[in-house]
């Protein structure tokens, strides 16, 4: 039956095949498709900027942990023998648009690079100054056409078939039923329950370990909430066809039952579309909800966007009615991250006691001060450590906590760890690390809302000459002006630091600054000044806040530049942000 099975299926394959796509050694004919690689920017076919297509768009790959590996698996993919090299730095030329791909991890023995460990679509802290690229084994490539491997890929539509015998019916032979609980009893007391049941082909099912455990059965049973029921047969036809139609009110659905069928690649995926609609709610009910769920069904990814979106939003969050009763774990992960986005530690110190103050009762006895140890005392300038004593909510209750933060601080803003056995734990703990702190002592904004596309308007100088008036037109720059100290703590208070910030829009701003630009927008935040320190760094950030409401991207600057990824990480309608230049100084 099994085999008669097979042949059946491959039979309406091949009825229901149309058109068929032709590939020499290195270079396809067809339309390209989820997760193939290209190599761009080099007249040879065996080298090149690495490339991937994914959401019907090109985008080049991060740098970060690429290696011969890597390479070897897109080289191979590309139907070449194997790697010679992986290039670093743009050195085989610099992309514009999107970074699809970063901290690649590949084994070496992957048929593609969309099968190797890897951050999110998107998700990365690199500019196209880190594209990744590879120099190709051309041995096969340059031997006699005898010995040349001429790979045919006719599978363009083999998903549309899958899908057809599905929709078809023809030969299943295995039977899902998804069960759902009305809520109603009926006469006997017996919990009443709606089914729906899909006929499936078992020779399709053992593609999936979640079945394995039905060899030698015919039928399985599915528990499945009531809103969850409609989508059934979507997440079965996407066994057959790895295609679904995603949208943010059936995301939740399809990702818990990716988690049910262990559908890893899909819930990753649908977990990227929940993440973009975390900015929709300004209550936060729904992110805490969505975290509790990530937390519970083991969705670390989910769970890590969620928390990510709090930290950058920690302010709004504050203000939310969700606040009060946030849940402990949530606020302990917050605590923890260096990308909290608050005006200063201060601040997130008062929150937190406010906080701990309402919820008092609810804590176990050790709690409170498990989160206070979580506070960055070292962060918090020197005239406001000295008020703790008599304005802080919980000092009393928590005295020597305060006393030994208090004092660890105090040592840190007049340098008393001077040897290299202290420094060295001030370069590692994150007590000594700053957040990323809006107050105006270490950030300026720049409202891209005002800025026309030459910037915010023009000096007009006119000039009477022989046929009339003369009107010369200079656009006004964006540039900004922001003094910071060399360092948060005291000894350092005296020693200025003067930034410049731009933002750049369009290529003609970058080329009168003379500045390159790899991409568009672009900001810059140079050092006016040469104040310097060996053992003082700057690792400085690029906050992006859309339509003034929520943070949708924050980025990191590589040599004063950040080039501003279209990809955001948390979706805005238009393209009118609010710029926040972060100043960040650590020990290093």
């Amino acid at each position: 039956m099994f085999t008669k099975l097979l042949i059946a299926i491959f039979l309406a394959i091949l009825y229901f095949s149309e058109g068929d796509c032709v590939l020499n050694n290195h270079k396809s004919s067809c339309e390209p498709k989820e997760g193939d690689v290209r190599l761009s920017n080099s007249s040879l076919p065996s080298e090149g900027r690495v490339e991937i297509y994914h959401h019907m768009q090109w985008g080049s790959v991060c740098d970060d942990n690429w290696d011969l590996s890597d390479a070897q698996v897109v080289c191979r993919q590309l139907n070449f023998q194997g790697a010679k090299a992986a290039v670093t730095w743009g050195h085989l030329g610099q992309a514009h648009g999107h970074i699809w791909l970063d901290d690649v991890e590949c084994s070496g023995q992957e048929q593609q690079l969309v099968s190797c460990r890897s951050s999110n679509w998107g998700v990365h802290n690199c500019n196209h100054e880190e594209d990744a690229g590879v120099i190709c084994d051309t041995q096969n490539y340059d031997s006699t056409q005898s010995d040349s491997i001429h790979s045919l890929d006719h599978s363009t539509t083999l998903s549309d078939d899958l899908g057809k015998i599905f929709d078809s019916g023809t030969t299943c032979d295995f039977l899902i039923a998804f069960q759902t609980s009305t809520g109603a009893k009926q006469e006997d007391g017996v919990p009443d329950e709606t089914m729906t049941t899909i006929c499936a082909h078992k020779a399709i099912l053992m593609l999936y370990p979640y079945f394995n455990a039905s060899v030698g059965e015919n039928n399985i049973t599915v528990t499945v909430n009531t809103t969850c029921q409609s989508y059934s047969t979507s997440i079965i036809r996407y066994l057959y066809t790895r295609q679904i139609n995603v949208t943010y009110s059936s995301a939740m659905c399809l990702h818990q039952l990716a988690s049910e069928f262990g559908l890893r690649k899909l819930l990753e995926d649908v977990g990227q579309v929940i993440s973009k609609s975390l900015p929709n709610d300004a209550s936060f009910y729904s992110q805490v909800s969505l975290y509790k769920y990530a937390v519970e069904s083991k969705d670390f990814v989910l769970e890590e966007n969620c928390v990510q979106y709090m930290a950058w939003n920690f302010q709004n969050l504050t203000s939310s009615p969700v606040w009060p009763e946030l849940p402990v774990e949530l606020l302990r992960s917050l605590l923890t991250r260096s990308d909290l986005v608050v005006a200063d530690e201060y601040f997130l110190l008062q929150t937190l006691e406010d906080w701990i103050t309402n919820n008092g009762g609810s804590l176990s006895s050790e709690k409170p001060a498990d989160l206070l140890r979580l506070v960055r005392f070292p962060m918090i300038p020197a005239e406001k450590l000295y008020e703790l004593e008599t304005k802080s909510l919980l000092f009393s209750a928590h005295r020597d906590l305060y006393r030994d933060s208090v004092l660890k601080a105090y040592q840190f803003n007049v340098l008393l760890y001077s040897n290299l056995t202290q420094l060295k734990l001030v370069k590692e703990i994150d007590d000594y690390k700053p957040r990323i702190y809006t107050s105006n002592t270490w950030s300026i904004a720049i409202d891209s809302s005002k800025l026309s596309s030459s910037h915010q308007g023009l000096n007009q100088y006119n000039y009477h000459y022989y046929y009339g008036l003369y009107s010369n037109s200079i656009p006004l720059s964006s540039e900004k002006l922001l003094h910071t100290s060399l360092h948060s703590i005291v000894v350092c208070e005296d020693n200025k630091v003067t930034w410049a910030a731009n933002i750049f829009k369009t290529s003609n701003e970058c080329s009168r600054e003379g500045v390159h630009c790899n991409s568009l927008p672009a900001a810059r935040l140079t050092q006016q000044n040469n104040t310097l320190s060996r053992n003082i760094s700057f690792d400085n950030r690029i906050l992006l806040t859309c339509q003034n409401r929520y943070i949708c991207q924050i980025q990191a600057f590589h040599s004063d530049m950040a080039h501003i990824d279209q990809a955001l990480v948390y979706p805005c309608p238009d393209d009118n942000y609010i710029y926040t230049f972060v100043v960040r100084p650590e020990f290093v």
